[in-house]
């Protein structure tokens, strides 16, 4: 008993471990299901996905609560969506993106996969879906957060693109080489 306590005392001596939980989206524009599937929901035998389903629920659940957060990433789901919006929607979801409600991460047409795509067309997707942004909703609801959470394997041409010359302050990514997340692991190197 004395040595369980005494492995216990210096962990209840650390601050309190802060968690932040991020809402947000990552839907394909087209892996098992057509762009239009994934929009629209059809042909959910495939693939369970409704993307206009998620943005009509987004935007009611945080118009009833202001403390709630939700950040979308792919622009042509939201340009999609936003068309086909009357008057009222728009400004409710306008003031939903000016509180800072409803925020975009990335804010490309579509979050490419970076291994495949060449570094121009990165960056004409990209300057796409900022346009739009920028235009419907000023330059300050342009995102300054680079978000790569689906790609298989990572480019130096996307960190660059996504850098503070590009106006971001942060690039988060995902999928690490299996390999280096097995040295990492072995290591005891796994948080970074």
């Amino acid at each position: 008993m004395a040595l369980a306590l005494r492995v216990l005392q210096p962990l209840a001596a650390l601050p309190p471990l802060t968690v932040h939980i991020v809402p947000h989206t990552h839907d394909d524009c087209g892996w098992l299901k057509t762009f239009d599937a994934y929009y629209s929901g059809t042909d959910n035998w495939l693939h369970l996905a409704s993307v206009r389903n998620i943005l009509d629920a987004v935007v009611l659940s945080l118009a009833k609560e202001p403390s709630r957060r939700f950040t979308f990433v792919e622009q042509s789901f939201f340009q999609r969506w936003w068309s086909e919006q009357d008057d009222a929607q728009r400004s409710a979801t306008r003031r939903l993106i000016e509180s800072g409600q409803l925020q975009f991460a990335n804010g490309g047409w579509c979050m490419h996969d970076e291994a495949t795509v060449h570094f121009i067309d990165m960056i004409d997707q990209t300057t796409l879906g900022h346009r739009m942004i920028a235009k419907e909703f000023g330059a300050e609801a342009v995102p300054t957060v680079g978000w790569q959470l689906d790609p298989f394997g990572h480019s130096a041409t996307q960190a660059a693109l996504l850098s503070a010359e590009a106006g971001m302050d942060a690039l988060f990514f995902g999928r690490i080489d299996y390999q280096d997340l097995k040295l990492r692991h072995n290591e005891s190197r796994n948080e970074f």
